[in-house]
């Protein structure tokens, strides 16, 4: 069982007030959509737990990501997620559709339950990133009404941000884009 503070994180999460503020965000996006959208309690609650503990690792050095993970090669900033998951897996967490939406929440999957999914949107359209704030408020909106729709949106403008940035597109995004035709 996955020992919890006060706060909802795991025992051994560290994360700065910034990430925390950015996870309370993402975790309230997640309860407003599960509670309009009427998803049955446990899928509810695996919404919340993921977005409560998918950036559980994110102000970890990146040297402990790498142990926790034995990742050598993959860019820093992509560990997170995997570290996440296994530290969850190792502490007897048993949902996978969790454990999958955390391990790959930055750059998605192709196999994702509607829980990774919300997470994926959870975490591009919470309302503290600054960039294009009206259409992010648009789109996080139309959730409820339209999830699927919106996933695709979401997961066209982080393709196209890649694109624009020159930015390298993992084989997993590409996969997830694909699935979506």
């Amino acid at each position: 069982m996955v020992q919890l503070q006060e706060s909802g994180l795991p025992t051994w999460a560290q994360v700065s007030e910034r990430r925390f503020a950015h996870i309370q965000r993402v975790t309230s996006l997640l309860r407003a959509w599960g509670a309009a959208m009427r998803i049955p309690a446990e899928e509810a609650n695996a919404w919340i737990d993921a977005g409560t503990w998918h950036d559980a690792l994110r102000d970890a050095p990146v040297e402990e990501l790498r142990e926790i993970t034995g990742d050598r090669t993959s860019p820093d900033g992509l560990l997170h997620g995997p570290a996440v998951a296994k530290k969850l897996e190792a502490e007897g967490e048993r949902r996978r559709d969790l454990i999958e939406a955390i391990r790959y929440h930055t750059v998605g999957h192709a196999n994702w339950s509607q829980t990774g999914r919300a997470l994926y949107m959870a975490d591009y359209l919470e309302p503290g990133r600054k960039f294009l704030a009206e259409d992010r408020g648009f789109l996080a909106s139309q959730v409820p009404h339209n999830f699927d729709g919106v996933f695709r949106q979401v997961v066209r403008f982080r393709l196209e941000w890649s694109v624009r940035e020159g930015n390298h597109i993992f084989p997993e995004t590409v996969e997830l884009w694909n699935s979506l035709r």
